[in-house]
């Protein structure tokens, strides 16, 4: 299966970009990776003061899928006032 293909993305959201950042350099000492910080509108928003912070999270420390860490993800994503869902 190529990178391309692979499943098991958890996408950590948070509201403020530097929260973002430093949970992101938290979990690649971790070992997830990679971790993506990005900008997310949510459907319906049209104010860009609502953009949301997204950590894409593809693989765990253990080589598979970050779903297999999901709890934990959504467990550290809560300690920054976010959420994390699979995808």
């Amino acid at each position: 299966m190529s990178k391309a293909e692979q499943t098991g993305t958890v996408l950590v959201t948070l509201s403020e970009r530097e929260d973002a950042e430093e949970l992101a350099e938290q979990l690649e000492t971790q070992g997830y990776e990679p971790c993506l910080v990005h900008r997310d509108m949510l459907a319906g928003e049209d104010d860009a003061e609502d953009v949301d912070w997204v950590i894409e999270v593809r693989t765990g420390p253990h080589g598979g899928p970050a779903t297999f860490d999901e709890p934990h993800l959504q467990m550290l994503a809560e300690d920054y006032g976010g959420f994390a869902s699979a995808q």
